[in-house]
Order: C-alpha cells, then sequence, then structure tokens
C-alpha cells in the first residue's frame, strides 16, 4: 500500500482532505484515483488506512477505514554533525534516518564550509524536511526523525544532557566498543565533525560537556559516513537491528 507523511491536524476526523503537496504527490506523481486506499502517516507513529472518494482539480477528500498506532523500538539517537560541504548532509539526513537516528542537529564549526548562496534558512530547512519525510517514507519508518535548527557547536552541547556522549574523534585514546556499556543507554548523543575535523577549543568544550571521545578503529571515515555507521552499530547494539 502507498504510504505518504502528512500532519497530525489532517488526521484529526474521520475525513481527511488533502491539498499541496501531498495531493500533487498522490494523484499527479502515483496516479491514484477514487476507491484506492493509501496509507497516510502523521510521523509520530500515528497510521491511517484511507479510502480515496471525491477527487476535484487540487483536492482530494478521503474516508478514514482503520487507525493505529506504531512504536519504533530504535534508541533514541541525537547526531549532532558539524555541516559538511555541498550536499553531503542531505545524504546524511536520509541514511540516518534509515538507520534509526531520531534527531539531526546541524552545527556550523570552524571548519565547515560556508553554505552556498541562493537559498536561505527557510528554503534550507524546508529541504531537508522533504528528504527526511521521504526517506522515512521510503524505508516504512513510523516515526520522522526531527531535524533542529542549525546553531553553533555551544548552543548543540546544552541540549545534549544525559545519557551517553560520543565525540568522534580520531585523536581518542579508546575504541567505540570499550566505552559502549553493556546494558542499553536511554539514549545516546553522537558528534561528528566536518571536512578537516575538530579544532582544539571544539574538543574542549565536548570534553567540558561530558563527552567521551572514542576511535571507530584504524580508518578515517568520512564525515558523511562516521555518523551513519556509529547509528547503525548503536541499533544492532541497543535497538531493532539486532
Amino acid at each position: 500500500m502507498r504510504r505518504i507523511v502528512v500532519s497530525a491536524e489532517i488526521l484529526a476526523g474521520n475525513e481527511v482532505v488533502l491539498t499541496g503537496d501531498p495531493f500533487h504527490h498522490l494523484f499527479r506523481v502515483l496516479r491514484m484515483k477514487s476507491g484506492d486506499e493509501v496509507l497516510l502517516l502523521d510521523g509520530q507513529g500515528g497510521c491511517c488506512r484511507c479510502r480515496i472518494g471525491r477527487v476535484e482539480s487540487r483536492r482530494a477528500a478521503l474516508t478514514v477505514v482503520e487507525r493505529w498506532t506504531e512504536e519504533e523500538k530504535v534508541i533514541p539517537i541525537r547526531l549532532i554533525q558539524g555541516l559538511p560541504k555541498g550536499d553531503k548532509f542531505d545524504f546524511i539526513l536520509q541514511k540516518g534516518t534509515e538507520v534509526g537516528v531520531s534527531v539531526f542537529a546541524p552545527v556550523i564549526m570552524e571548519r565547515s564550509v560556508p553554505l552556498l548562496k541562493g537559498e536561505n534558512g527557510q528554503q534550507r530547512f524546508a529541504r531537508w524536511r522533504r528528504i527526511v519525510d521521504e526517506a522515512a517514507r521510503q524505508c516504512r519508518r513510523p516515526r520522522v526523525p526531527e531535524i533542529q535548527p542549525l546553531v553553533d557547536l555551544a548552543s548543540a552541547l546544552e541540549d545534549g544532557a544525559g545519557g551517553l556522549r560520543l565525540l568522534c574523534w580520531e585523536e581518542g585514546s579508546r575504541l567505540l566498543g570499550e566505552v559502549l556499556p553493556g546494558s542499553r543507554p536511554a539514549r545516546v548523543t553522537v558528534l561528528i565533525g566536518p571536512e578537516g575535523g575538530f579544532t582544539a577549543p571544539e574538543v574542549a568544550l565536548a570534553l567540558e560537556a561530558g563527552y567521551a571521545p572514542v576511535r571507530l578503529g584504524p580508518r578515517i571515515l568520512r564525515t558523511e559516513t562516521a555518523g551513519i555507521v556509529i547509528a547503525a552499530w548503536l541499533q544492532f547494539l541497543y535497538g531493532d537491528m539486532g
């Protein structure tokens, strides 16, 4: 059955009215028609199986046939990612969603390359949101990850209290496997630097905030790879991939 993410407000009643992007995707891209059924997700675990009724030029009415809630068994992972060059963060959002990241926290670091001109913050965030929505739909994930506003490192670290906190740093004295506890932590925050890595003041800031410096082995992973590898490892050990 086709799946699409919509806002929770749309699913409040027994009849659903679709307009805008959801309407375009279902009826212009997927070519669905009256009588077809579709699964509408609110991105927070709410699921509605709906039957398409009236289809007009720019809106459609659907009837809710069945409603339920799906819970995830992922371990909550917040990925603080130093903003990389070009569209690499798009890749991180897509693959991070697939492996179970719950929160993406993009940050500007000293070695982050300035963002490309021509796209303002609102447009950029909307594009990131579409990438995560589509990735969640594609991998059949009932909950859509949160994308936090773009901030500096100090601000991002303030929001990382509690749980296990990991600083992925090639000069870390311990391997990741040596730091991970035997029992499942309540949550994990993973800090990844941009191309060029962390500066000394940034490392000091993370250590002061309680982050454990860890290495991922003998190979240096790319910034767009490191967080995905760690998230998959954590979901295998503590979440729903093991």
